[in-house]
């Protein structure tokens, strides 16, 4: 076998040309009918038991050519890659000029490979300082989600209905005089205020006493899903039965007793503002990485090859229909509800794979050139972490290798993202 390496006019992008001897070929495709024999029926012989000759005869050679070039050409390819040293980072486009019976195979692969990094200053760049202080009114904005959390709804018998209030109801609306499907509900809780209603709605409840009906007029918005009510004008006949508004707990020792651990107020107000100190380092630690982050990509030079914002954008893809899988969706069903296309979220999300591909390769080529290494304890720790979090044994995520060179490499990128940090003129 013989192989050829050149460089193409396109950056970062090599052509590979291969010939592949006649005899390799022909091993692959004998190699590729023994596993499908069993697939094919013909006359005079028991399924899968006619003779390679009769099959070629009967289908013509070229049955077997595509499934004998998957089977000896990923080896070679990956083979050649290794020795050469090539690191690709797209999928190989193959062009074949012979494949035939009794001859060489030959054909090219084009592959895009990973780019240059050409860093610029990393180490003395200028970050303005960013810093959060708590302040007494996060901690009551705090505290009031507490109140809010834990108060009671009260009845309301002398007064009519007021924002905000709770209410319930009985209702059923028609269009054109003529009630609709999933237009109708007796004892329907609704929170005036909540916009949970048709726009318009919820406003003219308020002043209704208990005991009243009312005729609400709305009209469904243009956007509204269901395309047969979309746009249309309504009337709702609404009956109202109970009104109701929260009931605030007391902010007092006894409030700090029933909803945490604290027996006094000022302890509660001293945990709240402790964990808000704690959430505004973080914030404030993230946000300076991400400008230090900012700042040196802005000053690097590379030429990012399509290949690698493509892989990118697929995993960001995956990404998404995890998380829809854990809502009950898939993505089809996401496109159609978005009235989006795939190619539409692609193109969306290009702008973004392509800034996080750089920031890869500029923490990598930074980790090389500092030498920056992840220790032993720094792996062990991460994998402890995990264990506790997920109910494994550390012992057994030892053994996987792939996850141990997966956290070995984010905890190289989080110290280089580090030392960027730790370089810097914070200002």
């Amino acid at each position: 076998m013989s192989v050829k390496v050149e460089k193409t006019e396109n950056v970062n992008e090599v052509k590979l040309s291969f010939e592949v001897e006649a005899a390799k070929f022909e091993e692959a495709i004998q190699k590729v009918y023994a596993k499908s024999a069993k697939y094919f029926n013909i006359p005079g012989f028991r399924k899968g038991k006619a003779p390679y000759k009769i099959v070629e005869k009967q289908y013509g050679a070229q049955i077997f050519y595509e499934d004998a070039f998957n089977e000896v050409v990923p080896e070679i390819y990956e083979k050649e890659l290794k020795d050469a040293g090539i690191i690709a980072v797209s999928r190989p486009n193959i062009d074949i000029t012979q494949m035939e019976k009794g001859k060489d195979l030959i054909f090219t692969a084009t592959v895009q490979t990973k780019p240059e990094v050409e860093l610029g200053k990393y180490k003395g760049i200028e970050l303005k300082k960013i810093e959060y202080n708590v302040e007494d009114e996060n901690i009551n904005h705090e505290l009031g989600h507490m109140q809010e959390h834990n108060a009671r709804l009260v009845n309301v018998e002398d007064r009519s209905v007021e924002s905000k209030d709770t209410t319930v109801i009985d209702f059923e609306g028609f269009v054109d005089g003529v009630a609709f499907e999933g237009g109708k509900a007796e004892g329907h809780e609704l929170v005036i205020g909540s916009n949970t209603f048709i726009p318009g709605f919820e406003d003219q409840i308020i002043g209704m006493n208990i005991g009243e009906e009312k005729d609400i007029n709305v009209t469904f918005p243009e956007e509204y899903f269901s395309k047969e009510l979309a746009g249309k004008e309504a009337t709702f006949k609404v009956k109202l039965h109970e009104i109701k508004k929260k009931e605030m707990p007391k902010l007092d020792d006894e409030f700090a007793k029933d909803v945490s651990e604290f027996d006094t107020l000022d302890e509660l107000k001293a945990s709240i503002k402790e964990k808000l100190e704690a959430e505004n380092t973080s914030k404030a630690k993230y946000e300076t990485e991400e400008e230090a982050i900012k700042t040196v990509c802005d000053d690097v030079k590379v030429e990012i090859p399509s290949g690698m914002v493509e892989t990118e954008t697929d995993n960001m893809i995956k990404e998404i229909e995890q998380r829809l899988m854990y809502q009950g969706l898939n993505l089809e069903q996401y496109l159609q509800m978005m009235n989006k296309t795939e190619s539409d979220i692609r193109k969306e999300l290009a702008e973004q794979a392509e800034r996080q591909v750089k920031v890869r390769l500029v923490l990598e080529a930074i980790i090389k050139e500092e030498k920056i290494e992840a220790t032993e304890e720094e792996v062990n720790a991460k994998l402890e972490e995990m264990a506790n979090a997920y109910g494994n044994k550390v012992e057994d995520l030892q053994k996987n290798e792939g996850l141990v060179t997966y956290i070995t490499e984010t905890i190289k990128s989080e110290n280089a993202i580090k030392f960027i940090v730790d370089n810097a003129k914070i200002k």
